[in-house]
């Protein structure tokens, strides 16, 4: 193909790629809403609400790693399209069944976990597509517009579902994601995944599962920058959970501030992924990204301590929620920085032949932690001082990113650092 062509297809498919994952994205939104509503309505039972919430994670903690292996070895399109089409097929058989028998809390855990398991295969594989779909040079505008895509979807989900919820019953909110789906299929149905792939056929050996996702193990402990990036993602979704649990907690228990606000709080930590993601679409792809993610983990951190300053000083109404809203904000941009570039970097310096296998690592270790901190912190939270706990925890992160992102790491992934300070040092003694 000439590449002025492949050029073309290349900016048709950043664009119907971005259009898909907003529209099936914000679906999702709509749908968790609307299933997070319908439960407690049903049940009054927050631990029926978590039940969902685990059948939702546990998935892809277990899946991703097996995922990523099959993206590796098989078509990409076709996992993409069928885990878009097994999506559509179980909200219909949810339907059929609701009309039948009637929508129970154990049909939408058994729905939520299978649904999980194929946008695990969804989500995974679309990733690691990424630098097959579009040049190089856009790479990250590409992983930006994903970043965006579930911006916008994170704020128009619950404004759609709270408008949706007085007047439609839980099979509109499955129709929506039923739609929803739909269209993304037949988007991405038109899109080359083969555009910029490297690897010309499908690798079909008959390696044993388990041998293959141990090569991809090894093969990621000799990247040095990837090894880092999954060590340091392991602690840091561990700690960051504190803000998770802690955040709601401290709004509503200890500052009192109103469910409405705190909605528009929690909407202004979507609207800073959205300025961010918009920001670094039109940014060049940084030199440096790993240095560039330890700078904004440990601005991360450091707002995880300031977020204890209005349960140490006593502020008006108004300051804490304005407070909290620039925090929020804060603390979403900062996130996206993090994981944008080292995004990038994967879709870039590793092989494509494992990029599926580091991607489904990454995707694993990072919601592993996520239900254990859920535990770990609702306890402490509980037992605790809430500003004990958040600004232990900041200490923590910063130690901790501070010694496994130290300077020799650094400049042992990035030696031309310390040629160039050298260089300049000359110049400077030069003078």
């Amino acid at each position: 193909m000439e590449e002025s062509l492949k050029v073309k297809k290349a900016t048709y498919q950043l664009w119907t790629f971005t259009i898909s994952k907003i529209i099936s994205t914000l679906g999702a939104n709509v749908l968790a809403f609307g299933i997070s509503l319908y439960i407690l309505k049903m049940t009054g039972s927050a631990t029926s609400f978590a039940m969902n919430m685990v059948c939702s994670i546990l998935p892809r903690v277990l899946l991703a790693s097996i995922v990523g292996l099959m993206a590796d070895r098989y078509s990409k399109k076709m996992i993409i399209l069928l885990s878009q089409g097994c999506t559509v097929v179980l909200m219909a058989g949810l339907l059929v069944y609701g009309y039948l028998s009637g929508i129970t809390v154990t049909s939408i855990y058994i729905v939520t976990a299978l649904y999980s398991i194929t946008s695990t295969f969804n989500s995974v594989t679309f990733t690691s597509s990424i630098a097959c779909l579009v040049d190089r040079t856009r790479i990250q505008k590409a992983m930006s517009f994903n970043q965006m895509a579930m911006s916008i979807a994170a704020i128009g989900g619950p404004a759609i579902g709270g408008m949706m919820y007085g007047f439609v019953s839980i099979e509109g909110f499955l129709i929506v994601h039923m739609v929803a789906y739909l269209i993304a299929l037949l988007l991405e149905a038109t899109m080359n995944f083969h555009l910029y792939s490297e690897v010309k056929n499908e690798a079909k050996d008959e390696v044993r599962i388990w041998q293959s996702l141990k090569d991809g193990f090894q093969y990621a402990q000799t990247k040095k920058a990837v090894a880092t990036i999954l060590w340091v993602a392991f602690w840091i979704n561990l700690f960051f959970t504190a803000m998770n649990v802690g955040g709601i907690f401290i709004l509503v228990e200890v500052l009192k501030i109103k469910s409405r606000h705190v909605g528009i709080i929690e909407s202004a930590g979507a609207i800073g992924m959205l300025v961010a993601s918009v920001f670094l679409s039109t940014r060049k792809p940084s030199t440096y990204p790993l240095l560039q993610s330890k700078r904004y983990i440990l601005w991360m951190a450091t707002a995880l301590g300031l977020a204890t300053i209005p349960l140490w000083v006593e502020f008006t109404y108004m300051m804490n929620f304005l407070f909290f809203i620039t925090l929020f904000f804060s603390f979403s941009a900062f996130a996206v920085f993090i994981n944008t570039p080292v995004g990038v970097m994967i879709q870039t310096e590793v092989e494509e032949s494992y990029r599926g296998r580091i991607f489904g690592i990454l995707e694993a270790v990072s919601m592993a932690m996520m239900p254990l901190g859920t535990m770990v912190f609702g306890l402490l939270f509980d037992r605790v001082d809430p500003q004990w706990v958040l600004l232990g925890s900041s200490m923590i992160l910063i130690v901790i990113t501070s010694y496994m992102m130290r300077s020799s790491v650094i400049q042992q992934i990035y030696p031309q650092l310390t040629s160039s300070k050298s260089h300049i040092k000359e110049k400077v003694q030069h003078l």
